[in-house]
């Protein structure tokens, strides 16, 4: 095993835990959150409902996985990048990072049923409690490479918000967008504006 690299056991149980959090934001989007069972996210992971508890401790959870798993994952692709490469540039290749493999073309009926699903209030609710869990990661990371401490310094929390803010815009862009527009572009897009400063569209 490389040194910092995950073993099996953890890549199995990280494995597990993409599949159980795929399966509940698919059968929720086609059926509606509260007519999904655990019993039914488990089976369309191939596991067990007690592994499915062993994971999560609600549907609202398991789907919002998602979210915090992509930010974790740009954490951690944040720390890979060329030490001489500048910040937003870094930050931006890492947050594009989990998105390689989105498709090209968005399906307008799945963008409308995530669209409904995101109405749940037990999936904001969630969303709203792994906030500061979901940041925490991205923060500490962009304090390594700019040389700030995570707890006592404005800047890194100030990126760290700022990018997620541009995920969240980027999103609600994409859950409205016609034509649907792919979601890599839009994040693309909201990193560069957030780079270059937010200048005013109305002096151009």
């Amino acid at each position: 095993m490389t040194k910092g690299q995950p073993g099996l056991r953890e890549r199995k149980k990280a494995a597990t835990r993409e599949a159980l959090s795929w399966a509940a934001l698919r059968l929720a989007a086609e059926r509606g959150l509260e007519n999904v069972r655990v019993e039914d996210i488990a089976a369309a992971a191939g596991v067990s409902p007690r592994t499915y508890n062993n994971y999560f401790s609600s549907k609202a959870e398991a789907i919002v996985h998602r979210h915090r798993d992509r930010v974790q994952r740009s954490a951690e692709a944040l720390r890979r990048r060329p030490a001489g490469e500048p910040l937003w540039e870094a930050l931006t290749r890492a947050l594009l990072e989990p998105y390689e493999s989105a498709g090209e073309q968005p399906d307008p009926r799945w963008i409308a049923a995530i669209r409904l699903l995101l109405r749940e209030p037990a999936l904001q609710a969630e969303l709203m409690r792994d906030g500061a869990a979901t940041a925490a990661g991205l923060t500490a990371a962009v304090a390594a490479r700019t040389g700030t401490d995570p707890d006592r310094d404005l800047y890194p929390k100030l990126v760290t918000a700022a990018a997620l803010a541009a995920i969240k815009a980027a999103n609600d862009q994409y859950l409205t967008a016609e034509p649907p527009v792919p979601f890599p572009s839009l994040l693309a897009e909201a990193l560069r504006q957030l780079a270059a400063g937010l200048p005013d569209p109305s002096h151009r």
